[in-house]
C-alpha cells in the first residue's frame, strides 16, 4: 500500500514538466517567508528579553490571561 502510494508521487513527479518549475517557485517563496522575512522582520522577543524558559512561559501565561 505505501510502496503504490510513493510509486505514484514518484512517477507524478518525474513525469512533471510545469510542475517542476512551479514547486522551485513554491520552495523559493516558502524560503524568504520563513528564513528572511523571519530573520529581518520578527525578532525573537522572549528570547532578547527573557534568560529562562520558566520566565518567558510565565510572561506567556500572564500576557494570555490578562484581558
Amino acid at each position: 500500500m505505501l510502496r503504490r502510494i510513493f510509486l505514484f508521487y514518484y512517477e507524478g513527479f518525474r513525469k512533471m514538466t510545469w510542475g517542476r518549475n512551479l514547486w522551485a517557485i513554491i520552495l523559493i517563496k516558502l524560503f524568504i517567508m520563513f528564513v528572511v522575512l523571519r530573520l529581518f522582520f520578527f525578532p525573537d522577543l522572549l528570547k532578547r528579553d527573557f534568560n529562562s524558559d520558566e520566565e518567558r512561559a510565565d510572561h506567556v501565561l500572564e500576557q494570555l490571561t490578562n484581558p
